[in-house]
């Protein structure tokens, strides 16, 4: 049945996925929730396409899958300062301010350290209960853009900050409060994918 038309005190009766009921976690900030998360976009997977003509006709195969970035908003708390957060995970990341030529001084950044810094980045959106309905892994991210905000006379918001992540892929594990993953994805008959080929994840198997 769809939830609209299911009686709503119903036992096991479940709402549709909301934007606001998510969490985002740093596996490197020990796996820290980063409660001033304010918004994020998920991963995207684009797909490119290769045309073959023959004759008067085109016909198209799939070409190479490329993961788009992820932007979030943080809200700066100053009691973690979000500022001085992002500082850090740039400099872990291995980039030094010019002006020594010292070794220390001439380190730059490198994909290890900057993926170390962040460690995995998870985003979990969850049910009503606070259980897990899809939990998002970004497999090696590193940051490409951090912009630390603008201030305005005229603007009383809270400040914000935004960083920009890319990765190499990510993965998605699907909750077991979520019914029938399988069967929506790949068919009651269908056959389904080692996990190691797959970058979805059911945690029911």
């Amino acid at each position: 049945m769809t939830f609209w038309s299911e009686p709503l005190g119903q036992l096991g009766t479940k709402d549709p996925k909301r934007n606001y009921r998510f969490q985002v976690i740093f596996n490197g900030f020990n796996d820290e929730v980063i409660w001033y998360a304010k918004t994020i976009t998920k991963p995207s997977l684009q797909i490119g396409e290769t045309e073959h003509k023959y004759l008067g006709h085109t016909f198209y195969y799939p070409g190479v899958a490329t993961w788009t970035t992820v932007t979030m908003t943080l809200v700066d708390p100053v009691s973690p300062a979000a500022a001085a957060q992002m500082n850090a995970l740039i400099r872990a990341s291995g980039y030094r301010i010019p002006g020594g030529t010292t070794a220390a001084d001439l380190e730059t950044m490198s994909k290890a350290k900057a993926a170390a810094a962040l460690g995995g980045v998870q985003i979990i959106q969850m049910d009503a209960g606070g259980l897990p309905l899809e939990t998002w892994t970004l497999i090696n991210p590193f940051i490409t853009e951090l912009k630390f905000g603008d201030l305005d006379y005229s603007d009383d918001a809270l400040a914000e900050l935004s960083m920009t992540m890319r990765y190499d892929y990510a993965t998605c594990e699907i909750g077991t409060s979520a019914d029938g993953a399988r069967v929506d994805l790949f068919g009651a008959s269908a056959t389904t994918p080692p996990a190691a080929k797959s970058f979805y994840k059911n945690t029911d198997n």
